[in-house]
């Protein structure tokens, strides 16, 4: 039998976790708990890696050594059996319990809908010409495309899957390297187990108890580092190697205008809004309905109106004051009531007042006071007197700023004002904006006034879902789980809106949805009763004292931890991943002082790889696919090794500025 090449390195790594497990066994005098424990890890990333199913592989490997490790001790057959289904129930128990984990269907069936509206063409094709102009445009649109998309949906099969059918043949026959192009569709797609809302960091908050709205929070800035990053090569590759990424011709960069304008004389180059103004108040409008004409001249206008809404609701928020309440003269509870209570108790003799002896009341040293009604000395008849009140400072004139307002009691204080000045950096922002209006309406032809409406029928509207969606998570409007039935309304109304809400889809989307939340949270009952018994076995404190004993550094300890990840991402997938690995490396995170939430996110970037990394490269063979016949899966593979380099360098740039990360969650949070 013929192996195919791809799986040479498959068999490599499970025959070296053989080796390495036999070693353990035979070079200990004594098989200790810990040491099944190993066992058990790595007969399991064997037994995933021959095919078996992952969740319930975890289970009954975690059944089977939980049982072992009951009955090591003196508990019997029988007692042993009952621990290990009590601890079954259990597990399953918790992992229903866990709120968090109802947002996963809803954000997954979100995504189905989404990808069933079949807004990828029209989106992939706007974004084609509105960046017509970019080297290596294909590609940048292809990026771009991939990450709007692959963040509404968080599918990465069927982000490659539409992107393989739409992108790599205009690709292919604009000249691009299949290499170049294999690597944009299979990396674009898998931004979306990166960039929030994502399934990724949702498994990984519950697994770790890392809060989900925080790591929503802090993967937002690095996961659009990444996918600039992957742009900046692609407009790279396309200048140092144009052979690569030709340009497009003028031809392709034709944009076609519609019947009504072409009638009022309107040509690509022509300027937009002057064109429109002076078909309406001149003779040509006469074949063209002047309803039309607005409707034309508003979409034009909307940046206008847009930018309207935002400058004025910005100047009453900086503007607004925030009125303080103060409770100086508030009394505590209960301030008065200890003299009372001593002063009405009746109860046996009271203690004098004071202690011991006092000096005679007086006010000289030697006891002599004045007697009473007595006066000091009369000031000169030549001086001269204050007058009455003038002990508590000048009197203010009336009709002065300072005098009190007729009517108002005595002592009532000015009304704190209520709005502020504007700050400068409004004014920067807003005189900034203005200018970059100007410049928009000034090159605003007819043809980029096409691409403008494409993307408000594409770009836009899954622009606003994401949007609302991860803001209201970001901002505390709203819980994961709330927002993801937000997200799933809005797959409802993107679907109807472009007439695709059917029975069909919607039973097909529904069935996808069910199979794929089963899957996920069949795996957290494998992964918690497989950490159970891994903890009960000691494998975790023998993989602590193993660790610690290495005195290793924060830094070294990250560096190997992000090691072992990626070459793990190589046989297996990121859920294999989370639900296995991550319960052995969070209790260490707190001997190395590190941040969980910092943790979280160098794990969400490297695990990009796992898509990305042979054997198991899932986007290699979801393209592999749907390619033409010509692109091999090695040139599939040497497409996708560049970046890989590209998510390295990501989570080395995330280490050495951990702000990129941790700015935003500290600002909303902390």
């Amino acid at each position: 039998m013929k192996i195919r090449k791809e799986l040479y390195f498959g068999f490599t790594l499970m025959g070296v976790i053989i080796v390495a497990a036999l070693a353990m066994v035979f070079s200990v005098d004594t098989m200790t708990n810990g040491h099944y424990g190993l066992l058990m890890l790595s007969l399991v990333v064997v037994a995933i890696m021959l095919g078996f199913p992952t969740a319930f592989t975890l289970m009954g490997m975690g059944m089977l050594f939980a049982f072992f490790a009951y009955h090591s001790g003196d508990q019997t057959a029988a007692g042993a059996m009952k621990q290990t289904l009590d601890l079954m129930v259990q597990r399953a128990f918790s992992v229903m319990s866990n709120d968090v984990l109802i947002s996963i269907p809803l954000f997954v069936f979100m995504g189905y809908l989404v990808e069933r509206a079949n807004l990828i063409e029209k989106l992939f094709h706007s974004l084609h010409l509105a960046l017509s102009r970019v080297p290596g445009s294909l590609g940048v649109a292809t990026l771009v495309t991939c990450a709007v998309f692959a963040t509404a949906t968080g599918i990465v099969g069927a982000v490659v899957t539409l992107m393989g059918l739409l992108a790599l043949p205009q690709m292919l026959r604009a000249g691009y390297d299949v290499r170049l192009s294999a690597g944009v569709i299979t990396a674009g797609g898998c931004l979306g187990i990166l960039i929030p809302p994502s399934v990724l960091l949702i498994v990984y908050g519950a697994t770790a108890g890392v809060s989900v709205v925080q790591l929503y929070a802090g993967a937002f800035f690095p996961g659009i580092m990444l996918a600039g990053l992957y742009i900046l090569y692609v407009v790279l590759m396309a200048k140092i190697k144009p052979q690569w990424a030709p340009p497009l011709s003028a031809a392709q960069r034709v944009v076609p205008l519609p019947p009504g304008l072409k009638a009022i004389g309107a040509t690509a180059d022509g300027w937009a809004v002057g064109n429109l103004v002076n078909a309406l108040k001149g003779k040509r409008n006469q074949a063209v309905s002047t309803r039309y004409l607005l409707g034309q001249l508003g979409v034009a206008l909307l940046p206008a109106l847009l930018f309207a809404v935002v400058a004025v609701s910005s100047y009453q928020s900086v503007t607004r004051v925030t009125v303080v309440e103060t409770y100086e003269g508030l009394q505590p509870m209960g301030a008065g009531s200890t003299e009372d209570a001593q002063g009405s108790d009746s109860g046996g003799l009271a203690e004098p007042s004071g202690s011991g002896l006092s000096e005679p009341p007086g006010d000289e040293a030697d006891g002599v006071a004045e007697p009473p009604g007595a006066e000091p000395a009369a000031a000169p008849t030549d001086a001269v007197a204050e007058p009455p009140g003038a002990a508590d400072g000048l009197a203010a004139l009336p009709g002065s700023a300072d005098a009190p307002a007729a009517g108002d009691g005595a002592g009532e204080s000015a009304p704190a004002a209520t709005s502020q000045p504007a700050p400068v950096g409004y004014w920067i922002g807003l005189g900034v904006g203005a200018l970059a209006l100007a410049v928009f309406y000034g090159i605003l032809s007819h043809a980029r006034l096409e691409v403008f409406k494409m993307l408000l029928s594409s770009f836009f509207p899954l622009l606003i879902l994401i949007l609302s969606v991860l803001g209201s998570i970001v901002f505390g409007l709203a819980t994961p789980t709330e927002a993801a039935a937000v997200g799933a309304f809005g797959g409802f109304v993107l679907a109807a809106a472009y007439r695709q809400l059917t029975f069909g889809v919607v039973k097909e989307s529904v069935y996808l949805t069910a199979k794929t939340s089963a899957m996920v949270c069949w795996l957290f009952v494998g992964s918690a009763i497989f950490s159970a018994a891994f903890a009960l076995l000691g494998g975790q404190e023998l993989v602590e004292q193993w660790v610690l004993g290495m005195n290793l550094t924060k830094t070294q300890f990250l560096v190997l931890s992000q090691v072992i990840i990626f070459i793990l991402g190589w046989p297996l997938e990121w859920t294999e991943i989370i639900v296995i690995f991550m319960p052995i490396f969070i209790p260490l995170l707190d001997n190395f002082g590190v941040d969980p939430l910092f943790f979280g996110l160098l794990v969400a970037l490297n695990l990009q790889t796992a898509f990305l990394s042979p054997p198991v490269a899932m986007s290699a063979f979801y393209l592999k696919g749907v390619a033409p016949k010509h692109v091999t899966l090695n040139q599939i593979f040497a497409g996708m090794l560049p970046f890989m380099g590209i998510q390295v360098l990501a989570i080395v740039l995330l280490y050495q500025f951990p702000a990129i990360g941790l700015w935003l969650p500290q600002v909303l949070y902390r």
